[in-house]
């Protein structure tokens, strides 16, 4: 009666499955005696602590649990309390000849511990002899320090290693193998410090104190690393409290590990401190990264809405980039010319602001002024007021489905067209002004649609 309480009903049981198998669910321990061990899916299920005595294809069923495939998951791990190895090996002999030959050696310390062994020596040699050897005892402060100075030395382009040699087999059927060849560090890093976290997580209790800071060590320089190179937004506030979880969890650091000292949760290419910062930071390779990815999320946020702009300011960073790597110009002189795009993109939003214009307006002012003699023909007031313009007629147009009707889309530019009469627009400039606006006027329908 007792435990009848405490389990609960069958609704309560299947709740409890639901849960179990909910990857965002706080409940990630269970207790189990038997209704779970066979037949319960949950990929993401990692470990398994056995302390019940099994056989057969009940104890094949069990360990079966935990040997599915899900991201980030190193594999799974079977923690023997009371010596199911001598079982197990029967009940693989029972089994197929496959199975056999899959079973391998169950001991961790001769399999993923040597694996983790030979991951930090790779990721050793990638750090180009950069000293983080205080990173156990130091200040959150100065682990920030380490952890952004390690990702500086990998984001050097002229830092290489050699990569992990490999075999060929001929026509002949003859196996040799091939030299390694110089790497970027950073991608061999990358592939390292990965190998590197999922051994450890499997035979972590074999590691020695020293073994556990490094690979926390490497894991933070991995976690910046992937976040200043990814895809997914870059934000102060994921970069610091992704750190500081793995950290605390590692080598029990207190409080916030901060990356960079810029107060808030964002970025922003707009604030002068945050410039500033960039600007006089010594780790140079870390500071080009983390501009130019901010300035692509910029371009990229406004391409739609700002076209001539996002063009003009992508344009200018490639070429910008491409002196850099063919190395023409240094990190230093690069980054400048990056901070000064900054300011060029600060100048231009507040442009608008003081010309009275919406964002909207903006876009269509910039495509009327992309080119520069037409700014000589013009009052600036007069631009202004053509961009008002143009803008409300346009917006006026949106309920007609003019991208996919020919016919809607040729009254468009002959209105656009009649517009550009009105204000004497320069005719040597008309044509290419029209197609801009036109281009613009789809960016923005596309916009308006995604939102």
């Amino acid at each position: 009666v007792e435990w009848n309480d405490i389990i609960g009903s069958g609704a309560r049981k299947e709740e409890l499955a639901r849960q179990f198998k909910d990857n965002n669910s706080p409940l990630k321990i269970a207790i189990v005696v038997d209704m779970w061990l066979t037949g319960f899916d949950v990929p993401s299920l990692a470990t398994m602590y056995v302390y019940k005595p099994m056989k057969g294809h009940n104890l094949m069923q069990a360990i079966a649990r935990v040997n599915r495939v899900f991201p980030e998951k190193s594999g799974g791990l079977v923690v023997d309390y009371i010596g199911i190895a001598k079982a197990l090996k029967k009940a693989m002999h029972d089994y197929t000849g496959r199975d056999k030959k899959r079973f391998g050696d169950p001991n961790i310390k001769t399999t993923a511990y040597q694996q983790f062994v030979v991951a930090l020596k790779r990721c050793r040699e990638c750090m180009d002899d950069y000293d983080y050897s205080a990173f156990a005892d130091c200040s959150n402060l100065q682990r920030a320090n380490l952890i952004r100075g390690g990702v500086n030395v990998l984001l050097d382009k002229n830092n290489l290693v050699s990569s992990q040699p490999t075999t060929q087999t001929d026509e002949n059927g003859i196996i040799t193998l091939v030299d390694a060849v110089p790497a970027e560090a950073q991608k061999v890093f990358m592939e390292e410090s990965k190998r590197l976290a999922q051994s450890a997580s499997l035979c972590r209790s074999l590691l020695t104190p020293a073994e556990r800071y490094e690979e926390a060590y490497f894991e933070a320089v991995r976690t910046l690393l992937l976040r200043l190179t990814g895809n997914k937004k870059i934000t102060r506030k994921i970069i610091d409290e992704r750190i500081t979880q793995l950290l605390k969890v590692a080598i029990k650091a207190d409080g916030v590990v901060e990356i960079l000292s810029t107060k808030g949760t964002e970025f922003s290419l707009f604030d002068e401190n945050f410039l500033k910062e960039i600007a006089e930071m010594k780790e140079k390779n870390f500071a080009l990264e983390l501009l130019k990815r901010l300035l692509e999320e910029h371009i990229r946020k406004h391409a739609k809405k700002r076209m001539v702009e996002a063009e003009k300011f992508s344009e200018m960073l490639d070429a910008r980039l491409a002196e850099y790597l063919r190395g023409l110009i240094s990190n230093e002189e690069v980054i400048k010319e990056l901070l000064k795009m900054a300011q060029e993109l600060k100048a231009n939003a507040e442009q608008a602001s003081e010309l009275g214009l919406t964002e909207e307006e903006q876009a269509f002012y910039d495509a009327l002024t992309k080119p520069q003699a037409v700014k000589d023909f013009y009052e600036n007031d007069q631009l202004v007021a053509m961009a008002k313009e143009l803008t409300e007629a346009l917006r006026s147009s949106k309920t007609i489905d003019w991208r996919q009707k020919e016919s809607a889309r040729a009254k468009m530019r002959s209105m656009v067209k009649r517009l550009l009469k009105k204000y004497k627009y320069p005719p040597e400039e008309q044509e290419a002004a029209l197609e801009t606006v036109i281009r613009q006027c789809e960016l923005y329908a596309d916009s308006d649609n995604e939102d």
